[in-house]
């Protein structure tokens, strides 16, 4: 067996562990009250399968290095299941220390959900480019994934607080934002559903695509309702595409990109209306009643933690180690890169959590509203400025 076959098979071991593990924390906590024994034998159960995919993976990242000779952070596959591994180490770091199972609940689908979707991405190690042959490739680009890993975890702790605390009892706009914020969550859940069954059914349509003057290709995996700017469907019996991509989508894998988002937005649509139809209520107030065993205070707390711990984290890597580094690569600290300017909003963010918390009191639902969006902002970053915008970067 090659090492391709022992890291892929390491990774998706690992990915069953943690849902299989989900269940057990889920478990944990539908307990009765009475039976605390049990409650902490099924959270500790949890833990211990965690700990068991936390090893698969990182088995999977030991031996994508052996095979590639670099750090396995070096296109946005490997990115963002390094980002899914730095999740899930600090949940367990949290957990061992709060032992609550409702974080289990919450942080395990959600950073398994992660590393699902790095399979959009392409699987396949290539040599680095010029630029990315640098011992600060480990430095920077692992630094920034532990430190949104650690942000990940106030983002957890802040939506459990703002489930738990906001008033359900009649429709509001507080909690139809956080209804908006859950459906967003189901959108990760569609794009998981639509890419796995179309993958399942060997989908493809292949177009011809003229870019700075070259006639290209490019393949989509799910039926083309966004097409390639001025580009041409060469496969035949597949989806006539409705429109195409515009303009301000630079790349010959622009549409592909807008399909793959269009196509998440309608697996995702449909999974949430399947949800609500048999819960008959807002998914958070389905959600609020398992959470009523659970300290508000303690939650808060987890947020606040989480950030002071991660902002420093992520400023040496999304600020201090990226300047040095792009000094080295292309001899200036700071360039107005779109990944470059959202690092530096995100920053700025989470700088303004720490000071409204501290000098203004923001506290408890404030701090969960801050924790949300700072973990949307850093979203934003993965997906719409990797996959749309383009930049120094884009080699990613």
């Amino acid at each position: 067996m090659d090492l391709f076959s022992v890291s892929s098979g390491a990774l998706l071991i690992a990915f069953l562990l943690y849902l299989v593990a989900t269940f057990f924390f889920g478990g944990a906590i539908r307990q009765n009250k009475n039976e605390r024994h049990q409650k902490t034998k099924s959270g500790s159960i949890g833990l211990v399968i965690t700990v068991i995919g936390f090893i698969s993976q990182l088995v999977y990242f030991i031996t994508r290095w052996i095979m590639t000779g670099h750090a396995p952070v070096s296109n946005l596959f490997e990115f963002t299941t390094f980002l899914g591994m730095s999740m899930i180490l600090a949940f367990i770091i949290i957990y061992i220390y709060y032992k609550t199972a409702f974080l289990g609940v919450f942080a395990l689908p959600v950073a398994t959900i992660i590393i699902a979707y790095a399979s959009m991405f392409s699987t396949e190690a290539e040599p680095l480019v010029p630029s990315l042959q640098s011992n600060w490739l480990h430095i920077h680009v692992t630094t920034v994934a532990l430190g949104q890993g650690i942000l990940f975890i106030s983002f957890v702790a802040g939506l459990m607080y703002l489930i738990r605390q906001i008033d359900q009892t009649q429709l509001s706009f507080r909690n139809t934002m956080l209804e908006i914020v859950i459906y967003f969550i189901f959108l990760f859940i569609g794009f998981i559903a639509v890419t796995t069954i179309f993958n399942s059914l060997s989908y493809q349509a292949t177009f011809e695509v003229e870019s700075e003057g070259k006639q290209m290709t490019t393949e989509y995996h799910l039926p083309p309702i966004a097409a390639p700017g001025d580009s041409t469907l060469l496969s035949e019996n597949v989806m006539t595409p409705w429109f195409e991509a515009p303009g301000w989508m630079q790349g010959e894998d622009a549409g592909r990109k807008l399909n793959t988002v269009i196509w998440s937005f309608i697996g995702g649509t449909l999974i949430y209306g399947i949800a609500f139809l048999i819960s008959r209520k807002r998914i958070g107030k389905r959600l609020q009643p398992l959470l009523k065993g659970i300290k508000p205070d303690m939650l808060d707390e987890i947020m606040y933690r989480s950030v002071t711990i991660g902002f420093p984290v992520f400023t040496l890597g999304g600020l201090i180690f990226a300047a040095i580094w792009a000094q080295i690569a292309w001899g200036r600290f700071w360039g107005w890169d779109p990944k470059e300017v959202w690092a530096l909003i995100t920053w700025f963010f989470y700088a303004a959590f720490l000071h409204l918390r501290l000098s203004r009191g923001w506290h408890g639902e404030k701090s969960g509203w801050l924790a949300v969006v700072g973990f949307a902002i850093i979203m934003f970053n993965l997906i719409v400025v990797n996959l749309i915008l383009a930049g120094l970067h884009s080699y990613a």
